[in-house]
């Protein structure tokens, strides 16, 4: 049973997150919160290990969550039912791509779903800062500034330094921070 529901619960995932795997963060939270297969705290740790090793984030978090409720057979599942919709459309897309790139209603489309993707990808984000500093009513200062100053170190690096800060420094600079802040 728990086989089925991770492979149709991600299957569903893989269908409908445009925009890749950031995007997908908010169905897999969906998912994941709905059926209690995680806690919010275990879904923004995986979220954190998922983005800070090799591979998709989306599959990384599939493949996760399938080993936690079914050990290797439900990571399978999991793993190969999120990548299967963009297997398949990504094969028929790339036999009519060429014919229709071309014409301003696709590529109209593909504008307005450049826009929706952002939009959800701030929403999941704006909505980790808030659980995660201001979960369970009290607001965590640390948490707080750290974010704040991560932010900054992000953002304010390019103009700073004449360089835009990497994701992959900015993830080292986290974990830096935040075992020296909270303890190893």
């Amino acid at each position: 049973m728990i086989l089925t529901e991770l492979f149709f619960g991600f299957l569903r995932v893989g269908c409908f997150s445009f925009g890749g795997g950031y995007a997908a963060v908010a169905l897999i939270r969906e998912l994941v919160l709905s059926r209690g297969w995680l806690s919010e705290e275990m879904l923004a740790y995986m979220i954190a290990v998922s983005e800070s090793t090799p591979g998709p984030i989306m599959v990384n978090l599939a493949t996760f969550v399938g080993s936690t409720r079914a050990g290797l057979p439900g990571a399978l599942i999991a793993s190969l039912a999120v990548v299967l919709p963009a297997f398949v459309i990504i094969l028929l897309l790339s036999a009519v791509l060429k014919r229709f790139m071309g014409n301003p209603w696709v590529s109209a489309g593909m504008e307005g779903l450049k826009a929706c993707i952002s939009a959800v990808i701030l929403a999941v984000g704006l909505d980790m800062i808030r659980s995660n500093c201001i979960g369970g009513g009290a607001a965590d200062w640390t948490a707080l500034l750290l974010t704040l100053a991560l932010g900054f170190l992000y953002f304010g690096a390019g103009p700073l330094f004449k360089r835009k800060l990497s994701p992959l420094g900015l993830i080292g600079i986290s974990a830096l921070l935040g075992a020296a802040v909270y303890g190893i």
